[in-house]
């Protein structure tokens, strides 16, 4: 049997044909605005989403708040579990006449807090970095009252001890800040 030549295939050039183009991405349903007003140029991007909704927009000089927070938290801790007495001296300004058992504690409970600073420094989801500010706060806030209170008790206000407590209230405005700019709805332009 003898084959008949078949004809040669004619190719349609509809993606040279703008009107035949666009009329396929209506058909789509890709090009278009959505109720969001995001323009989807595939129909995998349309059903994956947008990532950028999912950006989070950081506070100018956050991440370094973070850096400074992380490094001064594991400063702190490994100063409270190597060095206990000098560090309660500094403060204080008198010596640790009990065991240096809960001066470690609390390097330990600020070398975990520490992690966590770390922690919140290398990730982009903004659930964790408002969680690792919040926990920040809360620190420096028990840390004023409880410094507080022990002065109160004592009776004496030591210089150092004045500037620990004005420290924390400046790091506990700061962290707030950026914990209130972080939470905020980003304005649609």
């Amino acid at each position: 049997m003898a084959s008949k030549p078949q004809p040669p295939l004619m190719k349609k050039h509809s993606q040279t044909d703008l009107i035949s183009r666009l009329k396929s991405r209506k058909i789509l349903g890709v090009g278009g605005e959505d109720d969001d007003g995001e323009v989807h140029r595939s129909k995998i991007s349309q059903m994956l989403g947008n990532e950028m909704k999912f950006a989070v927009r950081e506070p100018v000089g956050l991440r370094v708040w973070i850096l400074i927070s992380a490094v001064g938290f594991t400063v702190m801790a490994l100063m409270a579990l190597v060095f206990p007495n000098q560090l309660y001296e500094v403060v204080f300004e008198e010596e640790l006449s009990t065991t240096s058992v809960s001066i470690r504690l609390y390097g330990g409970a600020l070398l975990s807090l520490a992690l966590i600073m770390w922690n919140g420094l290398y990730t982009a989801e903004k659930v964790i970095i408002q969680w690792t500010l919040l926990s920040e706060a809360c620190y420096f806030a028990v840390q004023f009252l409880v410094t507080s209170i022990t002065l109160m008790e004592m009776g004496i206000l030591p210089n150092m001890a004045v500037l620990l407590l004005l420290s924390r209230l400046l790091f506990l405005a700061v962290t707030m800040a950026y914990y209130y700019h972080l939470g905020r709805k980003p304005k649609k332009i």
